[in-house]
């Protein structure tokens, strides 16, 4: 019975162990593991359950496909991200309307009673501004409720000069310099807003190296010698800015000369005026020709207002532009078109019968160095102040006798720090305006004037708006 029973205990230990278990040698017959049935289900689930696993449905921890793919980013258009750079936002509804303020008016900037006053822009003229690109991305403006100037000392001393170029027909040539942000370009939009007011009629170059940078189309001007090359696509930008801002004053004014001979001018229709002849033109090729038609009635006719013709970034045009002939040689600034008509008109070479101010600035924000040009503004500004006039360097290979021709008859205009006064004025105006939260007091004008370099705006501003500018 013991046999018995030991045998039966044997067949049923055997018959769970699969034969896929490796099996030590000499602990079970042979015989055993042959009858033993084929089953690795159980083991196989054995082996992978453990503490850790969860009974139940697995979860997946990755996504369907395509569900994580990362959207792709719709790519500007075409001149978005220019746009988007050089926007400019000239009102903020959130800033406090400042009351009690006057406007700029056709006598503000001649008056001797306008220093060290803050005075608004008008709306009309406001638009004229942006025509011309007379305000800059890197200004305040989209701090305040609408855009105010500060009359400084050299405002008053740049309107008296137009005014008496005005009076005398005579040709204000004057250079407008000074250093980093010193506020030349806002001197050179205060004379664009006067001329605006007095009904002169404005022609603007708002950043001259977009004429010598290379970045441009350029052609050939024919029968010119030496050879000449225009901007097609820029003259007409400054063609239909020319009509669009002086349109009122354009269309007051009658054509003298006939056109019909002239292909594309020959449509001007019967009685044409100014206005009709600068917007006249629709295609790149005619451009040219229709700013030289335009340029010959404002500067030889008699009776007609006075000229404004500025330029902002008077270095480059003093050097060799990044352009190229037929022959590959670089072509200077002065040979291109346009640019020939701002230096003919600063070096006296443009009659202007009706009287004009040509008016161009320079600086530190420039960043270009030109001996030429650096030893010019030099010569001016001793001449201005009865000092000995500097002279050119012996050891000194890069000065160019183009330059000298140019602006050897122009004034100079040197832009440094306002005064106290000035300052204070600009102070209470932020105050009231919500962007200066301190009490302007003496000594908070007297730290903001020091800090500022004794007075630069640019500088004042940054310290004042470093927390609020975007």
């Amino acid at each position: 019975m013991a046999s018995i029973a030991l045998r039966c205990l044997g067949k049923a230990r055997t018959a769970s162990i699969p034969t896929t278990t490796r099996l030590v040698p000499g602990l079970l017959p042979a015989s055993t593991v042959s009858s033993a049935p084929f089953s690795t289900a159980s083991i196989l689930a054995a082996a992978e359950k453990g503490k850790h696993n969860i009974a139940g449905k697995a979860k997946k921890n990755y996504k369907k496909k395509g569900a994580g793919t990362p959207t792709k980013a719709k790519t500007p258009g075409p001149g978005e991200r220019k746009a988007f750079r050089k926007r400019i936002q000239l009102s903020n509804n959130n800033a406090i309307a400042v009351t009690g303020l006057g406007d700029l008016t056709s006598e503000s900037l001649a008056l001797e009673e306008s220093k060290g006053t803050v005075l608004g822009v008008p709306d009309r003229v406001v638009d004229q501004l942006r025509t011309v690109e007379a305000f800059r991305p890197t200004q305040s403006w989209n701090l305040f409720r609408r855009p105010h100037v500060l009359v400084r000392s050299e405002s008053v001393e740049l309107g008296k000069m137009m005014e008496r170029a005005k009076k005398e027909r005579t040709t204000l040539k004057l250079v407008v310099s000074g250093s980093k942000v010193t506020g030349k370009t806002t001197m050179l939009l205060q004379a664009m807003a006067h001329a605006f007011l007095n009904k002169w009629i404005v022609v603007n170059i708002p950043e001259a190296f977009q004429l010598t940078n290379g970045n441009t189309d350029y052609a050939p001007v024919p029968d010119t010698e030496p050879a000449q090359f225009c901007h097609p696509s820029y003259t007409l930008k400054l063609l239909q800015s020319i009509a669009k801002a002086n349109a009122d004053v354009l269309s007051a004014l009658p054509v003298t000369k006939d056109y019909s001979n002239i292909s594309h001018l020959a449509h001007l229709g019967h009685e044409p005026t100014l206005a009709d002849l600068a917007g006249s033109c629709r295609e790149l090729e005619f451009a040219w020709p229709t700013l030289v038609a335009l340029w010959s009635e404002l500067t030889t006719v008699r009776g007609r207002p006075p000229i404004l013709f500025a330029l902002d970034g008077l270095p480059f045009i003093m050097r060799n532009s990044a352009y190229h002939d037929t022959a590959f040689n670089p072509i200077h600034a002065h040979d291109l078109s346009t640019i020939r008509l701002f230096t003919d008109a600063i070096s006296g070479k443009t009659a202007f019968p009706n009287g004009a101010a040509v008016i161009a600035s320079t600086g530190g924000n420039d960043n270009v160095n030109i001996p030429s040009l650096d030893l010019v503004i030099s010569q001016l500004d001793a001449g201005a102040k009865g000092e000995e006039i500097p002279q050119p360097d012996p050891y000194e290979r890069r000065y160019d006798d183009r330059v000298f021709d140019v602006l050897k008859n122009a004034q100079l205009l040197k832009l440094e720090g306002v005064t106290k006064d000035e300052a204070r004025a600009l102070m209470e105006y932020w105050a009231a305006s919500g962007v200066f939260l301190d009490t302007v007091t003496e000594p908070a004008v007297s730290t903001k004037w020091t800090l500022g370099g004794h007075g630069i705006l640019g500088e004042m501003e940054r310290v004042t708006f470093r927390n609020m500018r975007c």
